[in-house]
């Protein structure tokens, strides 16, 4: 993508890169768009980066990206395969690949009593410096989940990634199925 200037039509929320601390982009505010990935937006703002989550793009002009799920009923449950399609629209911020696809989840755990979800993840390098923004994205994202009250994402080496752990797909967009 080439870089384009945006202006925020109205305050929006935000994440700085690599830390994930939550910020707001004051309205009237210009940013440039550096990057559109899993509909979500990577932009620069008075000097900063910053990751727009792409359900508050309509605050820079740009079309938002809408959860829609897929079974929704009245039990008050957290539905599993509404955590799974929310986490496959959660892009790596540097390989255009989803963090579930890209072999990054371990784990999954639903407490219904709690309405809590725990994540257990892992990073394709331990010194990556993405793992704030990445874990910002997942509590921010999950968060929309119906019936979600909170969100925990446990980071861990053990076992190491490998790319054997990517998908096919995963492999084949990213040029490493050998």
């Amino acid at each position: 993508m080439q870089n384009k200037m945006a202006v925020a039509l109205e305050d929006c929320p935000a994440r700085l890169v690599p830390v994930g601390t939550k910020i707001i982009i004051p309205k009237d505010t210009f940013v440039t768009i550096t990057q559109a990935l899993g509909g979500n937006y990577t932009v620069v703002v008075n000097g900063n980066m910053a990751r727009v989550d792409g359900t508050d793009a309509a605050a820079l002009g740009l079309k938002s990206e809408i959860l829609e799920f897929d079974s929704i009923d009245d039990s008050g449950e957290i539905k599993e395969e509404q955590i799974i399609q929310t986490l496959k629209g959660i892009y790596d911020p540097e390989i255009p690949v989803n963090l579930l696809d890209l072999g990054l989840i371990y784990n999954v755990d639903i407490n219904q009593e709690s309405k809590s979800i725990k994540i257990t993840m892992t990073l394709t390098a331990p010194g990556c410096g993405m793992g704030p923004v990445m874990i910002s994205d997942i509590k921010y994202r999950l968060s929309k989940v119906p019936n979600v009250k909170e969100v925990e994402v446990d980071l861990v080496f053990d076992p190491p990634w490998t790319r054997d752990m990517m998908s096919d797909e995963a492999k084949l967009e990213t040029g490493l199925f050998f």
